[in-house]
């Protein structure tokens, strides 16, 4: 089963509001964000390849992976993990290499349901000319196809 994503950009304010749940338990679903062998199979759109050049989810951490296209172009990545509570919640930074100075700060928390897990995210952008351009750059296309990806992962 496959949960739908809603993810919510209000007008005027340079926030991103993301919820899903998984059919799966927290503790699978909070290690697919933590492990970096898991995080690397969902993360992002299917057509890009993924190198982590480092991940240390651990609060202080801090993380950089490489996402190519098929055509060679590279989108470069990185971050600090600020707070890693296991099953619970991560406190992180996200810059985009093509965007540098952008730095947003996303609290992903994570819900038990008996069984199933709900995750929320609320990512702050410096700006609210930041937060439209990372929503233009098809942010929403590669959260909906990473969670698909997520959902296979944890079956397996």
């Amino acid at each position: 089963m496959t949960n739908p994503t809603h993810i919510t950009a209000e007008a005027g304010l340079p926030f991103v509001d993301i919820i899903r749940e998984f059919e799966h338990p927290i503790d699978a679903v909070f290690r697919a964000h933590t492990d970096q062998d898991l995080f690397s199979q969902w993360t992002g759109p299917a057509q890009l390849t993924m190198e982590i050049v480092h991940f240390d989810a651990v609060t202080g951490g801090t993380w950089s992976y490489v996402s190519r296209d098929p055509a060679g172009g590279e989108y470069r990545f990185r971050g600090v993990f600020h707070t890693v509570e296991e099953n619970a919640l991560i406190i992180q930074t996200f810059e985009f290499g093509g965007a540098p100075a952008q730095v947003s700060t996303s609290t992903a928390t994570f819900e038990d349901l008996g069984g199933r897990t709900r995750i929320t995210t609320h990512t702050v952008f410096p700006t609210l000319q930041a937060r439209d351009g990372m929503v233009a750059t098809g942010m929403e296309y590669g959260i909906n196809e990473g969670y698909t990806r997520l959902e296979q992962v944890l079956a397996n």
